[in-house]
C-alpha cells in the first residue's frame, strides 16, 4: 500500500467523531491592501455567481476567474463556526462582491471530522459545479439536525464503515439519514449512491485534505487565504464582519 493510499484510507475508515473539533488557525499576515477596484460586467445573459469552476486543487471557484481579489476559504461541513460563517457571510459575499466580478470566492472543503465530513463532501461534489457552494451553505444551515440523524446509530455507523470500499460511504450514508435531505435538493438517491460508490474519488478527496494540512499548512477552520496570503483573523472570531474588512482594504470597493 503505497504512502498516499495509507493516508486516504486512514481518513476514509477514521472513528468517528463524537464532538467537533474546535474551529482555529494560526494568526498570519494582514490582509493586502489596494487601491479600488473597477466592477467587472459578467458575460451577457450571466450573473458571476453561475460561473463555476472546479480545480485541481479541489475547489470550487464562484465568479470571475481573471478577478483581481481571489478569496479561498477552507472550510469544514461539520464545523459550527464554518455554518456560523456562510449565514451570515454567504448572501453578501455573493452578490456585494463576487457578482461585481472583482472578487472570487473559492471553497475548499477540509475534511477533518472524520467520515461525515467526507461524505458531505462528496455529496455536494455529486452534481454540477455551480450546485456544491449552494449545497454547502444548505449543509451548514441545517448542520445540528443533519449531524443528530447522524449520529443516532453509531453502532449501525461503525459497521457500515467495515464494508467492501464500494458499498462502505452508501451505506453509511443510508444510516446516516443523507440520501433524504440532498434528494430534496436535486441529488437523486440514485445519483447520490453512485458518488459514494466511487472510492478512488474519495479518495482523491481525502488526499486534497491532507495536502491542506501538509503543504498549505491549514491547522484549522474556517481559514481564509486573499490574494495567496492568510488571513489575520481572531482566534476566537473569524467572522463575516472580518473578512469583509480585508475584501474592501483590497479594493473592492
Amino acid at each position: 500500500m503505497t504512502t498516499l493510499r495509507k493516508i486516504a484510507f486512514a481518513t476514509l475508515a477514521a472513528p468517528l467523531a463524537l464532538g467537533l473539533a474546535a474551529c482555529s488557525s494560526e494568526e498570519a499576515e494582514d490582509a493586502p491592501q489596494g487601491e479600488p477596484v473597477a466592477a467587472v460586467a459578467a458575460p451577457e445573459g450571466q450573473t458571476w455567481d453561475s460561473v463555476v469552476a472546479y480545480n485541481d486543487r479541489g475547489g470550487y471557484v464562484v465568479g470571475n476567474p481573471e478577478a483581481p481579489i481571489k478569496l479561498v476559504e477552507y472550510g469544514s461541513l461539520t464545523c459550527p463556526g464554518c455554518a456560523q460563517f456562510s449565514v451570515d457571510a454567504s448572501r453578501p459575499l455573493i452578490e456585494n462582491y463576487v457578482n461585481s466580478g472583482r472578487v472570487s470566492f473559492e471553497f475548499r472543503s477540509f475534511i477533518i471530522h472524520g467520515p461525515l465530513d467526507l461524505a458531505l463532501t462528496a455529496l455536494i461534489g455529486c452534481g454540477a459545479p455551480e450546485a456544491a457552494v449552494p449545497l454547502a451553505d444548505q449543509v451548514w444551515a441545517n448542520l445540528p439536525a443533519i449531524q443528530q440523524r447522524a449520529y443516532a446509530d453509531q453502532g449501525a455507523l461503525e459497521r457500515s464503515l467495515k464494508l467492501p470500499e464500494d458499498q462502505r460511504f452508501v451505506a453509511f450514508a443510508e444510516v446516516a439519514g443523507l440520501y433524504d435531505f440532498f434528494a430534496a435538493r436535486g441529488i437523486s438517491k440514485e445519483q447520490a449512491q453512485t458518488c459514494l460508490a466511487d472510492f478512488a474519488k474519495l479518495e482523491e478527496y481525502a488526499k486534497l485534505s491532507q495536502s491542506y494540512s501538509e503543504d498549505d499548512n491549514v491547522t484549522g477552520t474556517p481559514t481564509f487565504e486573499l490574494n495567496g496570503r492568510r488571513l489575520e483573523m481572531s482566534p476566537t472570531e473569524r467572522s463575516w464582519t472580518q473578512v469583509e474588512v480585508a475584501l474592501q482594504r483590497a479594493g473592492a470597493r
